[in-house]
């Protein structure tokens, strides 16, 4: 979240802040006024509570007459403003929760992902002189993806991947820890079972609630490996960002698609659980830093889809594609030929100190002072969606799939084909 000083003394900017997010403005009105409200009665109980410790050292020394208009003084304190101010309080900090990141200054305005700017592209677009399948038709001619199964077993959107799909999904894990952890990444295989504060602290709730599946016992089932990467310094002081944290996560993911009704509802490119590998960073309080490391992040991803052979672009999402606590995102699209255009495998963010602010995440400068870190993160690789572009773009005129070089040594086979299924 926002610090509330910074609020207050950049009211219009957070205002505008609001605007460009799609958010009411007067979230921040009602905000100030709760602050000012609570200001007042903290106050009032400050003077209570200096009354009271003074009433009490003048006890210590009073005789008995003293003692009982001593007493009687302390009785007419009011104790009524200090329950009030737990109520405010709770006000307060509900309403800090709803109030967004301020997007960075070279974010374009717009209302939706129609409005993202494109500013990269990569690859050539595959000119097939045959009629193209899509990955459905691909995966259940290559006995690759079993759908019906799927829907039995774990209802709308729920899918099996199978025979050589099932060894190509780990042979792109493969490459993708091979390649992130010679950058200096640290591994870390994270929990998807997190708690509500874990969810708070990286501004996935409140608002999207209806997006997340909770458990029985009030736990809930992360989206992505952020949430528990963030979650695993919180609390923390770190002695020295000098050198940033970098971690690698790996997942299972778990989301309700609930605001995609109706979208993508065939094969596997929108489904309930998936696999990821997610990088997450933190790094010293510095605008220019996170910048620098906010493009590293971003490239790290795109080397993986080269060396997967697939064409995608990359677009930097308008404000109103910002999700509450990005400062700026881009978005890479990959080039999916059944449906002609190029649609999104990952997404990389920065959020300066608004989620480190939500989980308490401090370290030392160099001078000693305790300071907010900053953190970013980014898409590494999602499965089973980039097998989409995969499966596609590789696709040969006898029904076969070429597999990238790069992935040659996790696997005992180089294609695809109806003959291995014989």
């Amino acid at each position: 979240m926002l610090d509330i000083k910074f609020i207050r003394q950049n009211i219009e900017l957070v205002k505008d802040g609001c605007r460009k997010k799609k958010f009411s403005p007067d979230l921040v009105d009602k905000l100030l006024l709760i602050d000012s409200k609570r200001s007042e009665l903290m106050q009032s109980v400050e003077k209570v509570h200096r009354l009271k410790n003074e009433a009490n050292e003048r006890m210590k020394t009073a005789e008995a007459e003293e003692r009982k208009t001593i007493i009687e003084e302390m009785k007419s304190l009011n104790s009524d403003e200090e329950k009030e101010l737990l109520e405010v309080n709770k006000e307060f900090q509900k309403l800090m929760l709803l109030i967004p990141n301020v997007p960075h200054e070279s974010v374009p305005s717009g209302d939706s992902d129609e409005d993202n700017v494109e500013v990269k592209k990569w690859g050539n677009i595959p000119c097939f002189d045959f009629p193209i399948k899509d990955h459905v038709e691909i995966a259940k001619e290559l006995d690759l993806i079993d759908f019906d199964r799927g829907t039995k077993t774990s209802g709308f959107r729920g899918y099996y991947l199978k025979n050589e799909l099932a060894l190509l999904s780990f042979a792109i894990w493969n490459l993708a820890i091979e390649k992130i952890t010679k950058k200096g990444f640290s591994p870390i295989i994270t929990p998807s079972l997190v708690k509500e504060n874990a969810l708070i602290g990286t501004g996935y709730l409140p608002q999207q609630e209806d997006e997340v599946y909770k458990t029985s016992d009030d736990m809930y089932l992360a989206g992505t490996a952020e949430v528990a990467l963030m979650n695993y310094h919180s609390g923390e002081i770190l002695p020295s960002l000098d050198n940033p944290l970098k971690y690698v996560g790996f997942s299972p993911c778990f989301r309700t698609e609930i605001g995609s009704y109706g979208k993508d509802i065939k094969g596997i490119l929108r489904v309930h659980e998936f696999f990821k590998l997610e990088q997450v960073v933190l790094c010293k309080n510095d605008k220019e830093e996170s910048e620098r490391l906010h493009e590293e992040i971003t490239r790290n991803a795109e080397e993986l889809l080269e060396a997967l052979e697939i064409p995608y672009r990359r677009v930097v999402n308008c404000a109103g594609d910002l999700g509450l606590g990005q400062i700026k995102k881009y978005d890479i699209e990959a080039w999916v030929p059944s449906q002609n255009r190029y649609r999104e495998t990952h997404s990389a963010s920065f959020f300066y100190e608004f989620q480190t602010r939500r989980l308490n995440i401090k370290y030392k400068d160099k001078d000693g002072e305790l300071k907010f870190a900053h953190s970013l993160n980014n898409t590494l690789i999602a499965t089973p969606r980039v097998l989409i572009p995969l499966l596609e773009n590789h696709q040969q005129k006898d029904g076969s799939i070429k597999i990238p070089e790069a992935l040659h040594k996790y696997l005992n086979f180089t294609e695809i084909k109806n003959e291995q299924k014989d």
